[in-house]
């Protein structure tokens, strides 16, 4: 009887669980074209975004835009399980609107780019995203990426494999050193069909990218010479979802790049943009500063990067 009152918490529990799930899945990371386009027309400047696709033989990518075509372009890239929907405060900021144009793109398999279908290969997800980049190329005098948690590694591959679409590179609390952050049971558990297909597509997309992260950070190890742009890393020190580590790791390997700099905050977690908005937004300030020439950056000292 014990055994049997045991077994139905477990699936009581189970079930609340997947409800909480399915709820989030629904009300935070699939915000439809017409939703989004009215949440995001409510910025000082009354800039309406412009939603567009890119469509490849089997893949089809949302992405948005909005602001002037006249400035600089920053590109947000988010993480897991998450869709360009994270960005929603950042692209309603006065202060950003002012000085580029803001973007935002679903990774494939969330939001409206093929939803629930994964693409572990960062290298195939970092080649969609820049053929977004290669249409904007012309259009603005520079590009910068901010790329959040797993988004930081798709930023990291694209400047990478695409140097000449990226001048500025802001990597937040991004998995970047191979085996360096935390995995959970229930990722290798959920793996398997039988329990898979219970969860909300964007889950299961974020699970099946977890289990590839030491594999596709591995295949980047040798490519950190080729990051030739400009390149802030803010971490938390107390990130015990991607360790601290990662970012320390990515300051040592980026050699070639034109302006880096670490800031490692002191007892901040995984969650900067809701903690540390304003440092993000002055940290994309500055790239903008740096890729238009009108900042002098000081020495690199990594013994005083801290904030």
């Amino acid at each position: 009887m014990k055994n049997l009152i045991q077994k139905k918490r477990i699936y009581f529990s189970l079930s609340i669980l997947l409800l909480m799930f399915y709820a989030y899945d629904f009300m935070e990371l699939r915000i439809s074209t017409p939703t989004f386009e009215a949440m995001l027309a409510d910025n000082p400047f009354h800039y309406e975004a412009d939603f567009g696709y890119v469509e490849t033989e089997d893949r089809r990518l949302r992405y948005l835009e909005i602001g002037q075509d006249t400035l600089p372009l920053i590109m947000f890239i988010h993480g897991a399980p998450s869709s360009s929907s994270f960005w929603k405060s950042m692209l309603r900021d006065s202060s950003l609107l002012s000085q580029a144009k803001l973007m935002a793109v679903d990774r494939p398999g969330y939001g409206y780019s093929g939803y629930g279908r994964p693409e572990t290969s960062v290298k195939q997800q970092a080649a969609l995203i820049a053929e977004v980049l290669r249409e904007k190329r012309d259009e603005h005098s520079s590009i910068i990426l901010h790329g959040s948690s797993y988004g930081g590694t798709v930023a990291a591959r694209l400047a990478m494999d695409f140097p000449d679409l990226v001048d500025g590179l802001l990597l937040q609390s991004a998995s970047l050193m191979p085996g360096r952050e935390k995995t959970y049971l229930f990722s290798h558990i959920t793996k398997h069909w039988p329990l898979s297909w219970l969860l909300p597509g964007s889950i299961h997309v974020a699970n099946m990218e977890k289990l590839s992260h030491k594999m596709q950070l591995d295949s980047m190890a040798g490519l950190w010479d080729r990051i030739k742009s400009a390149a802030i890393i803010l971490h938390g020190n107390s990130d015990g979802l991607i360790y601290p580590e990662n970012a320390r790791y990515a300051y040592e390997q980026m050699k070639n790049a034109a302006f880096l700099e670490i800031k490692m905050l002191e007892g901040r977690k995984h969650d900067l943009l809701w903690t540390k908005r304003q440092l993000l937004e002055q940290s994309l300030e500055k790239l903008l500063k740096v890729c238009t020439k009108s900042y002098t950056p000081p020495a690199m000292d990594i013994s005083a990067a801290s904030y």
